[in-house]
């Protein structure tokens, strides 16, 4: 009977989206709607309450503006505050073949010298400029390759272009001509992000093996296997690196940190359940994330925590539902339910400061369907993806819902800001707002 309830379980997670043109380049920019900033104060106020429902829904934050994107965030995953558009007039956007399992991957851009990286559903590796200009196609895959569909994940280190996929190959391209430099194979599907530190990269697979592999030629460094388990999450692994650790979460909950040198156990923390080997598929962390001396993450089973990043100890654990990479500002940080709840938090202390319902504007019917993807922080507004294809601009301030643009009608990937310009991703294009 469990084997039967877990192949239920399967098929039932497995599904496949639409913006018309046949063009391979950007489309005729159109006009969007774009609604009024709202000014702010600064107050905080620390208290505990339970969630799904406001929390001091009028209390209004000041975020201090030297807190900007740095370089740092592409190991840390600690993004800070982005310098998004000011006004989302303008959309257009970018056609490539229809990706046939979009709706079970979180995909990256690549940005590169003010160009854009992204693939196709045949595994092309498309490099093309913000003037809609295609600067190069390439395609290292055979016949049958191309029929099991890739899904790859990028990372770049200077003039080097890193590549894994869903089906256990890893190459390196030139990043400006676009030409192979070596490749590789895998025992099993690469499921995670990439973080690239020094002359290395680190990635995970779908055994929970994290490897750490010279960039120069792909040959292997050395490698780490976690706990594995038969039913996998959903969700893709997160990495993270500071100084000497690399941390990882593996498909069971666990969060591990390693030695970055030669890939020895520092620590590990489990938050999810070992009595049952279903809900590990179940299970959804959030991108780790480093700030200072913490490392900070939440699962869909209401919890976000603070560990502490050099031993592993519990700082603190909020009664939080959320599978989205916080974002830390300051002393704040800032997360997104399950449910459409934008929450505030003291990061020293974990205590909640504020809870905001950012989905109060849709209908009790459609909102309990709607699923939140991912969002920015700009200086006064947050940008909220949703797996409807919509936007939501948030004011900062009092974090309510200012406006909601319609980008489509299907899932759409997590925001993506680049010299003030907005890109998301959906099954068949990338779509440019500015």
């Amino acid at each position: 009977m469990n084997s039967v309830l877990k192949l239920l379980l399967i098929f039932f997670f497995i599904s496949n989206c639409s913006f018309n043109s046949n063009s391979k380049f950007w489309t005729k920019e159109t006009n969007i709607k774009n609604e009024k900033i709202i000014s702010n104060k600064e107050f905080i106020f620390q208290k505990k309450e339970a969630l799904e429902k406001e929390l001091n829904p009028e209390l209004k934050i000041k975020l201090e503006l030297n807190n900007t994107f740095n370089n740092s965030s592409e190991t840390t995953n600690n993004d800070g505050i982005v310098d998004s558009p000011s006004t989302l007039k303008k959309i257009s956007k970018y056609k490539f073949s229809k990706i046939k399992y979009f709706d079970q991957f979180e995909p990256e851009i690549i940005f590169h010298n003010n160009n854009l990286i992204f693939f196709d559903n045949k595994g092309s590796i498309i490099k093309f400029d913000q003037n809609s200009k295609l600067i190069w196609k390439k395609n290292y895959y055979n016949k049958q390759e191309k029929k099991n569909h890739p899904i790859l994940f990028f990372a770049k280190n200077n003039d080097t272009l890193i590549v894994t996929d869903s089906i256990s190959k890893y190459y390196a391209l030139n990043i400006e001509t676009g030409e192979i430099l070596w490749t590789k194979y895998n025992n099993a599907p690469f499921i995670s992000d990439i973080k690239v530190k020094d002359s290395k990269f680190y990635v995970v697979d779908s055994n929970n093996v994290l490897s750490c592999i010279s960039i120069i030629d792909g040959s292997l460094i050395w490698r780490h296997k976690s706990e594995n388990n038969i039913i996998k999450s959903i969700k893709k692994i997160s990495i993270v690196i500071d100084k000497e650790i690399v941390i990882f979460n593996n498909s069971v909950g666990d969060v591990i940190a390693l030695n970055i040198n030669n890939g020895n156990l520092k620590w590990i923390t489990t938050t999810g359940d070992k009595d049952s080997s279903i809900k590990p598929f179940l299970l959804k962390l959030s991108p780790l994330v480093i700030n200072e001396n913490s490392v900070l993450f939440s699962n869909n089973n209401n919890s976000f925590y603070s560990v502490n990043l050099e031993n592993g100890f519990n700082n603190w654990t909020q009664n939080i539902s959320s599978y989205l990479k916080p974002v830390i500002i300051s002393d704040l940080i800032f997360t997104i339910t399950t449910k459409g709840f934008l929450v505030v938090i003291d990061k020293p202390t974990g205590n909640i400061i504020r809870i905001t319902d950012v989905f109060d504007k849709f209908k009790t019917k459609k909102r309990n369907k709607i699923k939140p993807v991912g969002f920015v922080v700009g200086s006064d507004n947050i940008l909220l993806t949703t797996d409807s294809g919509k936007l939501l601009v948030i004011d900062v301030s009092t974090g309510k819902t200012q406006s909601i643009l319609k980008i489509d009608n299907n899932k759409i990937s997590e925001p993506f800001i680049s010299n003030k310009n907005l890109y998301l991703v959906k099954n068949d294009s990338i779509i440019k707002l500015k």
